[in-house]
């Protein structure tokens, strides 16, 4: 059973920075593509960053390239978000996901940490 758990959200300041950690509890870590993914109020959830499995290979969603960083440590079973230059629309829950190999969809996710960007 995969468990991932959120940390870091919290209130910051438009153009400050704030870093996301996931906790996963997956035996075969190192097996699982990562995402995370964020929803603001009365929105769709959104795509915003996946890192493949060794952590060579990295996507963003156009709305956070150049500002945001995903990274992992496959040792720590661990998943984080460098968030820089925030902005007011960053404000969403943001959720850590993950993608078993060779599935289609990330399967499993995470309960969320809610970051609020103020202006």
């Amino acid at each position: 059973q995969v468990q991932l758990v959120e940390s870091g959200g919290g209130l910051v300041q438009a153009g400050g920075s704030r870093s996301l950690s996931c906790a996963a509890s997956i035996r075969t870590f190192g097996s699982y593509a990562m995402g995370w993914f964020r929803q603001a109020p009365g929105k769709e959830r959104e795509f915003v960053a996946a890192i493949s499995f060794s952590g060579g290979s990295t996507s963003y969603g156009d709305s956070v390239k150049g500002r945001f960083t995903i990274s992992r440590d496959n040792a720590k079973k661990m998943v984080y978000l460098q968030m820089s230059s925030l902005k007011s629309e960053d404000t969403a829950v943001y959720y850590c996901a993950s993608r078993r190999q060779g599935a289609a969809d990330f399967g499993s996710w995470g309960q969320g940490t809610q970051v609020t960007v103020s202006s």
